[in-house]
């Protein structure tokens, strides 16, 4: 329901791939079969497909974290005025993107009048609880920059994330994480189009930071496109280059039932600098900020 120009899968109201109930259950009986123990759901907006909230339940019944990468402005959707309430109920941890504390640069990378649904959203998802200390309900906002440099230090943006929109806003939150833009679809036009790519890839290169490459999360997350198809994450899902296993590419989620990936060599291009540039980058965040976690 939003088209964000720095979207690395090219997400928005045009876009009609949707995960099957089919596919959804493979993912459940591989959860059942292995010991992972997060599931991890985005689109998009994942909470838009109809088979949203059946296979959050059945996740949560096998014992697994559930995390929703969320947009916010989908909980203010008519047909959706109960999810706040669904996620709660279900301890559902929220991780929603929010570029900028100011509505100036959010709405310019999210859409016009994006900031202030953002802000009634958050304010809907603090009355449940979510970012309150001790309620156990956790939302976390993710920062990725307005144009073609990398992110500051998470934690100095997120003291500032925190004190602006407390004051400005009265919204809490549990953790900031900075995500740097991946050189991937509509922030790749971004950058051919502005005469930032050559420029905006030697920057990625040149911060190339080992420490930051032993954390990749290629190294421990498995991603399930929206056709069963496995990557070793979803850039590379985005860019279609598949998992292999045993040298074979496009392995389907049904072969993960009696598959070993550990150890499987991990697919890379030149995209993979966007992970390892200066602190680092992962869904979770800044990688040197989760190490000293």
């Amino acid at each position: 329901n939003q088209t964000c120009r720095h979207c690395h899968v090219d997400a928005g109201p045009d876009r009609t791939e949707v995960m099957s109930k089919e596919t959804l259950d493979l993912c459940l009986q591989a959860l059942a079969r292995t010991d992972i123990p997060t599931v991890d759901i985005t689109g998009g907006a994942p909470e838009l497909n109809p088979h949203f909230r059946w296979v959050v339940e059945q996740a949560r019944l096998l014992g697994r974290q559930v995390l929703d990468r969320c947009n916010l402005s989908v909980l203010l959707l008519p047909s959706q005025a109960d999810l706040g309430e669904f996620l709660a109920q279900h301890r559902v941890e929220v991780i929603a993107s929010l570029p900028s504390y100011q509505a100036t640069q959010t709405d310019a990378q999210r859409g016009e009048g994006i900031f202030d649904k953002s802000m009634e959203a958050l304010r809907l998802l603090n009355r449940l609880g979510y970012g309150k200390e001790g309620s156990g309900l956790t939302l976390n906002l993710v920062y990725n920059p307005v144009g073609a440099f990398l992110p500051p230090k998470q934690e100095g943006i997120e003291a500032k994330f925190r004190k602006e929109l407390a004051s400005r806003h009265g919204v809490s939150f549990t953790r900031l994480y900075t995500i740097t833009n991946m050189p991937i679809s509509r922030f790749l036009e971004f950058l051919i189009e502005s005469g930032n790519y050559e420029g905006y890839m030697e920057r990625l290169a040149a911060a190339f930071n080992p420490a930051a490459a032993a954390g990749v999360m290629c190294r421990y997350t498995l991603s399930v496109g929206w056709d069963g198809t496995l990557y070793d994450c979803d850039f590379n899902q985005m860019l279609g280059i598949p998992l292999k296993l045993d040298g074979q590419p496009k392995r389907h989620l049904s072969d993960l039932m009696t598959a070993d990936l550990n150890g499987n060599p991990i697919m890379i291009a030149d995209h993979c600098y966007g992970c390892t540039a200066g602190q680092g980058s992962s869904c979770g965040g800044s990688l040197e900020d989760a190490k000293a976690a």
